[in-house]
């Protein structure tokens, strides 16, 4: 009886160490940022890498990297820039890095955080000179 005990007791500790951990591993994914991403068009590179959206954020952050050895990059890109979520349109709140102009700049673009998190997102940016915005998609669920 002691023994059948035991081994329940044992099941029982195993099993919740298990799903214990497996709702931990789900948790740190959804939590973990989207792939960066790359558009290269008219002479202009820029590569988008969010920063993360737990659901704990205040915002929801891009890292923006422009390069180009062709023309001035004077956008401001907290006026060209719009983050559609589940069809939603969203103005980001700010630009934080390198002003307008020269031929590098990089920064953090942010907008609210969004809850409760869309199923998909796309954040469009159109600089000077491009017939249409770029658009940097990710799925989030």
């Amino acid at each position: 009886m002691l023994k059948q005990r035991v081994t329940g007791f044992a099941l029982v500790a195993i099993s919740t160490l298990y799903f214990c951990s497996v709702s931990i591993v789900e948790v740190r994914a959804t939590e973990m940022p989207p792939a960066p991403q790359t558009s290269s068009q008219g002479g202009v590179k820029i590569t988008i890498a969010p920063r993360g959206f737990s659901s704990e954020a205040k915002t929801w952050d891009f890292r923006v990297v422009l390069e180009t050895h062709t023309q001035d990059l004077s956008d401001d890109l907290s006026k060209s820039s719009v983050l559609i979520a589940d069809g939603k349109q969203y103005l980001p709140t700010g630009w934080e890095g390198a002003p307008p102009g020269g031929h590098h700049r990089k920064g953090l673009l942010r907008f609210k955080a969004i809850a409760p998190q869309p199923k998909s997102m796309e954040l469009q940016i159109r600089l000077a000179g491009d017939a249409s915005p770029r658009s940097f998609k990710w799925m989030l669920k």
